[in-house]
């Protein structure tokens, strides 16, 4: 990821935290930010000028219901007002667009999963094109163990290692009719893994997985979120709370 050297620095120290706690920080941060780009490129007295007017607007259409001539005068005027609103309201959505979506790539691959652990078991799964079929062998560095046969029979297209590892970052060597292909693994106690997937293109083997599970941040009595689903519900309460802080329109 582009952005990685950056973000590491700035927000890897704080995945320290218990994961509730550390998605919590980040919504708040960015609805912060948002909130503020909002408040600093909109001008104010006007937006609350056009909600009022909007509001002024739906009040007399409610009065004028059996008129219909009237009601579609003020139903023109008030989408009129809406939309210079609504262009008033996208640029700083605009502005923020791009660092809000390198954020969410930056969490996808932080905190989506949860680690693989020394010394506890893991997996690799392999799965082949169809047709593919003969034996996967495996080459481990020092460190990485292999549980069982350090060679697989391709089985209904799919292949499956089982690991032992000490602490570390480790290159795993998958070879398969001759030709190798290379998976990154992380084994630690921290709040940090590979990709979990990795796809090859116009290869024998399409993909090769790993057996971390998803994490999950919050259990809303049996309604268990990831990173992303707590994110959304908490950032959605702190914007609201944020602009009515600040009284924005």
């Amino acid at each position: 990821m582009v952005f990685e050297s950056i973000l590491n620095p700035l927000f890897g120290p704080l995945l320290a935290l218990d994961p509730l706690y550390f998605i919590l920080l980040m919504s708040f941060l960015v609805s912060l930010l948002i909130t503020l780009v909002y408040k600093w490129m909109t001008d104010q007295v006007m937006m609350k000028e056009l909600k009022d007017k909007l509001k002024e607007h739906q009040q007399k259409m409610k009065e004028h219901k059996g008129d219909t001539k009237k009601v579609l005068e003020l139903q023109k005027s008030a989408m009129e007002l809406n939309m210079k609103y609504m262009m008033s309201s996208i640029k700083p959505t605009l502005v923020t667009f791009l660092p809000i979506i390198v954020i969410f790539g930056w969490l996808a691959n932080a905190i989506a999963y949860e680690p693989l652990l020394p010394n506890q078991q893991f997996s690799t799964t392999l799965a082949f094109a169809d047709g593919i079929s003969g034996n996967v062998n495996v080459d481990v560095p020092q460190g990485v163990y292999v549980i069982g046969n350090s060679t697989k029979t391709i089985d209904a297209g799919k292949a499956v290692f089982a690991f032992k590892g000490e602490e570390g970052d480790y290159l795993l060597v998958f070879t398969v009719n001759e030709q190798s292909f290379e998976k990154e693994v992380s084994v630690t106690t921290q709040q940090k893994y590979a990709p979990v997937t990795k796809t090859f293109r116009n290869e024998p083997l399409k993909t090769i997985t790993l057996s971390n599970t998803k994490l999950i941040v919050l259990n809303l009595f049996g309604w268990k979120l990831g990173w992303l689903g707590t994110y959304i519900i908490t950032s959605i309460i702190f914007s609201m709370g944020l602009r009515k802080l600040m009284k924005l329109h």
